[in-house]
């Protein structure tokens, strides 16, 4: 078969303590993956290299560099899924993990069911630059988290031509209803573009997730634990669990993505946080 097929049964293991890397290599071979197994994060950096795994795990915590330094360095030159592993809970490391490049963060003591059922959601959203992959459970046929019914979007070339908003720069009339628009924010679920006045914005795969999300939302709030299930493809909070460490990877990456669009917590223009409850997109009429 092609290379795609031998790359989607490979994965990558760069871990230090030898029993935890034992249990993660039974984990992602019971999933049909063949392993690779190094103790240190320069070893990890040069795997991921040699054979481009789908699937990388990261210790934090090792030997040479740390966890943070070889996802940046492997970010440099493979999209493949990142899970980084470590004892650490606080909610800085999460930032500082996810910032890196990681696509999931997870807390040892782990479960292997769950790691597992982490690992088979991860695979379902698509890798950088994969436009055509297949959209998960929670998405319509647009690629687009769908919306419940009092979140509709009216989107439509007719409804665009009276709203009175600037076309986003480079898209034709024909194509603007295929752009979700907030202020002067813009993101095409399609070609996965999200523009921020007049440029291009760098988002990661779950920023950009999280991003239009809320955009398809628009005021109405979704949960931390809502946000983790539309992540990982799960319809119900019933059928997966959302522990703090979930949260907090929620709150990082929330973090992260407000930093890109230059929007502040405490006076929001684009994202609002609405205590204890989740997050939504900001009023239209506020903070202009």
């Amino acid at each position: 078969m092609s290379g795609s097929t031998e790359r989607a049964k490979t994965a990558v293991i760069v871990e230090d303590d030898p029993d935890i890397r034992h249990l993660l290599a039974e984990v992602l071979e019971s999933a049909g993956f063949s392993t690779v197994a190094v103790g240190n994060g320069i070893d990890g950096v040069d795997a991921v290299a040699t054979h481009q795994p789908l699937i990388t795990t990261l210790d934090v915590n090792m030997p040479g560099i740390d966890g943070f330094e070889a996802a940046r360095r492997i970010r440099q030159r493979s999209d493949t899924y990142i899970i980084m592993l470590t004892g650490l809970e606080e909610e800085a490391d999460v930032v500082l993990g996810l910032g890196a490049g990681a696509d999931e963060y997870v807390v040892k003591p782990f479960r292997p069911r769950e790691l597992r059922a982490r690992i088979e959601a991860l695979l379902r959203r698509p890798r950088a630059g994969e436009s055509g992959a297949a959209a998960p459970s929670h998405l319509n046929g647009a690629g687009r988290p769908t919306p419940a019914a009092d979140a509709v979007v009216d989107i439509s070339p007719s409804s665009a031509d009276t709203s009175g908003s600037p076309r986003p720069a480079g898209v034709d009339a024909a194509d603007e209803g295929e752009w979700l628009v907030h202020r002067d924010l813009r993101l095409d679920p399609d070609s996965r573009i999200v523009r921020l006045g007049g440029d291009d914005l760098e988002l990661t795969r779950t920023e950009f997730d999280l991003l239009a999300t809320l955009m398809e939302s628009k005021r109405r709030v979704r949960s931390k634990a809502d946000l983790t299930l539309v992540l990982r493809g799960e319809s119900y909070v019933t059928s997966y669990y959302v522990g703090d460490a979930d949260k907090r990877a929620i709150e990082a990456h929330m973090t992260n993505l407000r930093r890109k669009l230059g929007d502040s917590p405490v006076n929001p223009f684009y994202i609002e946080t609405v205590r204890g409850v989740g997050y939504r997109l900001t009023s239209e009429l506020s903070g202009s």
